[in-house]
């Protein structure tokens, strides 16, 4: 997948001693003011500025690499969009984008640099990017070229179980993002597993996750990843170990498996993605089995890591380079375009106007595409773990509200759900809807083509979000009395659509780069640190703590607070 990066090659090498500035306060810059001033007088609503403007839709629609993205149908007019830049200039979004890209340590609270972008630079890419005295190009491809060399021997039937049969299914244990990623992204390109090796994920420390998933597997023809980067995740090893329990009770029974042969069995049916190899090797793991990456790798942002490897064995190679090739893709056109046609920051910045200035709470993701279906709920970590802060960067309390609760599924389901909320309810919803002109499976009903009925929903949806029905389109349809009112739209519900040619590893890769960028540039306006996660550390810990009180030492018990005491009393009553 990648040429060694020769010495020769020209390079550049990041200032990451340099001191990151402190956030600017967005409310006191004069584009905050303005803004303010903009939202109290914005007259007109959205039928009323298309009438207004015909070329509203060519106005405020751009491409992005291959995404065809749609703002027109938001609550706003081109001045708000200027003021919307004049705000992401004067808190230093580019200033900040380009320090990320660079490796300047801007995750602060953890002292480390941002660069995912990094795993997805083409080899070869210049200048070469060296971060604090690491050849990063070098390292990145020498991993992937590992992952695809072990993918291609599992897929050939090079790589066997213990008992010589080929690999079938490959289960990935992980938690956060060791899991979201992968599987999203599985379940999204899984028409290209063309290898005969299906993917299975388990996740939830419930063992019933871990149950359910192996119950019908054949531990011959089972290899396992254990993805965690230290090895010491709470969730991921408790599941290891219980896998790694049913692989060799299997074995045992099935194969008549020794147990000098165990040591071997797990050697042949496990390997790891980590960095920890002394764990690795202690699970019972070959160190050279073990894919690896580096701090400046936040987990959400890791699925084009080595937390791909399910991907590369699953789908190929060839599917994840192509994949990395649309992180990329939309990497350059964060980075290369201005900012009144970088995507991005466009819709970054309309997400600080309806968090901010129109006070929505939500955002809703609605996929037309059912390959799509974990796509919110990758975002939901991507989005809610990033900007789900309270205090900046430099340790002082934000100044605005931050964070959207990110949700969603995919159409048409979530029409006979929750659309009936976003169309009349008394909140405002924005909604990005998602699209694709070939379908990967298209059928027809008769003389009807699904895949455009499907798309015709799409289409209805946001007209009826942006322009509603008013009470004499109501009425003209015969409707009179009390369910006049019941039958009215009022419209102005913001809508963002994205369409691209087809659901193509690029394409996704481009979509998910796109969201990883958007949260970024909120990130910035905001003052926060999109980077760290400490919100989810203190509940883990108190979950160790309170293991004794659960397995009923009552000074344990005693120790808690009534609430917390009390339930587990329950637990310990009422437990089969």
């Amino acid at each position: 997948m990648s040429d060694d990066t020769s010495d020769t090659t020209s390079d550049t090498t990041s200032d990451t001693t340099s001191t990151v500035p402190d956030p600017i306060d967005p409310t006191t810059t004069d584009a905050w003011s303005t803004l303010t001033s903009h939202d109290e007088g914005l007259e007109g609503s959205l039928r009323e500025w298309f009438d207004a403007d015909p070329e509203r839709a060519a106005r405020f629609t751009h491409d992005a690499a291959d995404l065809h993205v749609d703002l027109s149908k938001n609550l706003v007019v081109p001045e708000t969009m200027d003021l919307l830049l004049d705000l992401a200039r004067e808190v230093g979004v580019e200033a900040r984008r380009d320090a990320m890209l660079s490796g300047v340590h801007i995750n602060t609270s953890e002292d480390r640099a941002v660069l995912h972008t990094a795993l997805r630079r083409p080899a070869g890419a210049e200048p070469r990017l060296v971060v604090d005295g690491q050849d990063v190009d070098h390292d990145v491809h020498e991993v992937l070229d590992r992952i695809a060399a072990f993918a291609e021997d599992v897929r050939s039937g090079r790589w066997t179980g213990v008992t010589g049969k080929r690999i079938e299914t490959v289960v990935n244990i992980g938690i956060g993002g060791s899991d979201l990623g992968p599987v999203m992204v599985y379940e999204a390109l899984k028409p290209r597993a063309d290898a005969g090796i299906a993917a299975r994920f388990i996740s939830n420390i419930d063992p019933t996750d871990a149950y359910e998933t192996t119950a019908d597997l054949d531990p011959e023809t089972t290899l396992v990843i254990v993805a965690s980067k230290t090895f010491t995740t709470l969730e991921t090893i408790t599941n290891a170990r219980l896998v790694r329990e049913w692989l060799l009770t299997g074995l045992r029974e099935n194969a008549a498996l020794t147990a000098e042969k165990e040591k071997e069995a797990v050697a042949k049916h496990f390997v790891a993605v980590s960095t920890a190899l002394d764990k690795v090797e202690e699970f019972g793991i070959d160190p050279a089995n073990a894919f690896g990456f580096w701090n400046w790798v936040g987990g959400r942002y890791s699925v084009d890591s080595a937390i791909g490897t399910v991907l590369a064995v699953a789908l190929g190679p060839d599917v994840l380079t192509e994949l990395l090739a649309g992180f990329h893709a939309m990497d350059e056109h964060f980075r290369t375009a201005p900012l009144e046609k970088n995507v991005p920051v466009l819709m970054g910045m309309l997400n600080i106007w309806n968090v901010n200035f129109l006070e929505a709470e939500t955002h809703a993701v609605l996929p037309y595409s059912q390959y799509l279906h974990r796509f919110p709920a990758y975002l939901q970590q991507l989005t809610m773990e990033s900007n789900g802060k309270s205090v900046r960067w430099d340790g002082t309390t934000v100044t605005t509200e931050t964070g959207e609760i990110f949700w969603g599924e995919p159409g048409t389901n979530g029409q006979h759900a929750f659309y009936q909320l976003i169309h009349q309810g008394t909140r405002i919803i924005p909604a990005d809807f998602i699209a694709f002109a070939t379908p990967e499976r298209p059928l027809t009903d008769g003389d009807q083509d699904v895949h455009e009925l499907f798309l015709a929903n799409f289409f209805a949806q946001t007209k009826a979000l942006a322009f509603g029905k008013t009470e004499e389109e109501v009425r003209a349809e015969g409707t009179e009395g009390a369910l006049v009112a019941a039958r009215m739209f009022s419209g102005d519900r913001p809508s963002t659509s994205i369409m691209a040619p087809a659901l193509t590893p690029a394409v996704l890769g481009q979509l998910i780069a796109l969201y990883e960028h958007i949260t970024f540039v909120e990130g910035t306006v905001w003052g926060i640190n999109s980077f760290d996660q400490w919100g989810v550390e203190l509940g883990k810990q108190l979950a160790k703590q309170l293991a004794p009180a659960v397995a009923g030492e009552e000074e344990a018990i005693a120790a808690q607070d009534s609430s917390t005491a009390e339930l587990i009393r329950y637990y310990r009553e009422h437990r089969a």
